[in-house]
């Protein structure tokens, strides 16, 4: 993939990177030809690579970091509302965690 925008350091993985924010309405390549985000993607956040299919592996740096926990549209922001860490707690702000700290 050759986009100034996005990083991707494997082919293995299905996620790439933002890298400077990605505003809403913007066409993105994708595996399969491109995709135009739903959404502004901050800098530093993963974006789909390709369809993510729920409980499919995330891979991001050649390494697996968590499991889709709903179907993930090629062009899409991958973060808490659509994946979990298969290895740490998730967390959310408003559920707090068992270290007594947000």
């Amino acid at each position: 993939m050759k986009d100034p925008r996005l990083l991707q350091l494997d082919p293995s993985d299905n996620v790439c990177i933002a890298i400077r924010t990605i505003d809403a309405g913007e066409t993105l390549p994708t595996a399969d030809g491109s995709a135009v985000a739903a959404e502004t993607i901050p800098l530093g956040f993963k974006i789909a690579w390709r369809a993510i299919p729920s409980g499919e592996r995330i891979r991001k740096y050649g390494a697996p970091i968590g499991s889709a926990t709903s179907d993930i549209a090629a062009g899409e922001m991958v973060h808490l509302h659509n994946m979990k860490s298969d290895y740490l707690p998730t967390f959310t702000r408003h559920e707090g965690n068992k270290y007594g700290h947000d």
